[in-house]
């Protein structure tokens, strides 16, 4: 299995219905850009998450946390910086840090399960996952 630390970068324009009454990021949507990060690692690394469904695995979510250190604003260029921890059997965390320019704004992480579609059971990673996102150990 690889070594390697399995991370990705992706940028995000903030849009006016992001924010809230105070013109900054609503809280909530910053789950929203955390799954964007998510999403896009897989894609990224040729496994686009519509092709796990129909493959017929799914990537609950279990627990998610978000520190909120600074405001993003309409129109901020962010980067969503996504890292793949190693795999802790059947669960996989995943951290998010979001910046703009050098300034961090939010960090957190999601964790998450790998379950049949047709079930809902827990599973064990699919080879094709590890395959591609390895489980670094």
């Amino acid at each position: 299995m690889s070594s390697e630390v399995a991370r990705h970068t992706s940028q995000y324009r903030v849009r006016y219905s992001d924010t809230d009454k105070m013109g900054v990021v609503y809280h909530g949507n910053y789950l929203r850009l955390f799954e964007i990060g998510r999403t896009e690692f897989l894609r990224d690394r040729g496994l686009p998450y519509s092709q796990m469904e129909h493959d017929g695995y799914m990537l609950p979510v279990l627990e998610a946390k978000c520190e909120f250190l600074l405001p993003a604003r309409y129109d901020d260029v962010l980067e969503i910086h996504t890292l793949v921890e190693p795999l802790d059997g059947m669960r996989l965390t995943i951290r998010y840090e979001i910046t703009r320019a050098e300034a961090t704004l939010v960090r957190g992480w999601t964790r998450h399960t790998f379950v049949r579609s047709e079930t809902f059971r827990p599973t064990r990673p699919p080879e094709f996952f590890l395959k591609v996102v390895g489980d670094h150990q």
